[in-house]
Formats: structure tokens, sequence, C-alpha cells
């Protein structure tokens, strides 16, 4: 299954970017608070970052990887496990799970996608 996990290839890219989650943990969008909510560039960094759904950091660079074995089943209870943890309403799991795995699917594995704001935008394509 193509999942959107964390990494930190391509980090520099942007002078603003940063990487605190742990390599290759699944992310999704988190929500842009007032500050950024404007601008990707805003001082907070939610505007251009994704959230690790283990770690609860953020990291300005996500990439389509294959996790074998991973079924739907697992990643909406990865999801909502994660928005239990941070005191969350767990009940949209099951959506944004579909809603991420559009995002990814006519994505090869490798792209190397970055944030801004509602926009998701392939940054680099690693070659396999």
């Amino acid at each position: 299954m193509k999942l959107l996990t964390a990494t930190n290839s391509t980090q520099g890219f942007r002078d603003n970017d940063f990487d605190w989650c742990v390599e290759g943990e699944l992310v999704h969008i988190g929500t842009v608070c007032a500050r950024d909510r404007d601008d990707p560039d805003g001082g907070c960094g939610c505007g251009r970052s994704f959230a690790g759904l283990n770690s609860h950091r953020a990291t300005t660079t996500a990439m389509v990887r294959d996790v074998p074995g991973f079924t739907v089943d697992d990643y909406v209870l990865a999801i909502r496990s994660s928005l239990e943890q941070q005191g969350c309403d767990p009940s949209f799991a099951e959506h944004e799970a579909a809603l991420l795995r559009c995002l990814v699917r006519d994505w090869p594995v490798g792209v190397i996608v970055e944030r801004r704001l509602d926009e998701i935008v392939v940054r680099h394509v690693l070659q396999p």
C-alpha cells in the first residue's frame, strides 16, 4: 500500500525546512493555526508541514513509500490512534485515511512532496 511518510530527503531545498519526525513514520496533514493561515512561510511552520502520526512532530518533506502488508484498516487505526493520543476527535480517521490514499495513488513510490497550506506539490522524484 502506498502511504505518505516522513523523510529528511531534500531538506534544505527551502531555507525554512525542518524535520523533527522519525524517518519513515506515517504522516498526515495537520491543521493550520491562525499565525500561518495566510502564509505557509509563517513563523509557526504548520502551514508548510506534515504531522507524524507516532512522534506528533513535524516535517516539511514527505515521501510516498510502499508499505508491504499494511492494510486500509491498519491505516485507519493508525490515524485514529494518533488523533486520540493528541486529544482530537478520531471520528474522521476513516475519511482522512481515504483522502490521503487518494492523494498518493497517482504518484510513484519515491516522490517527495511539500506542503504549501492547502496545496501538496511534488518537490522531487527519487529515481529507483
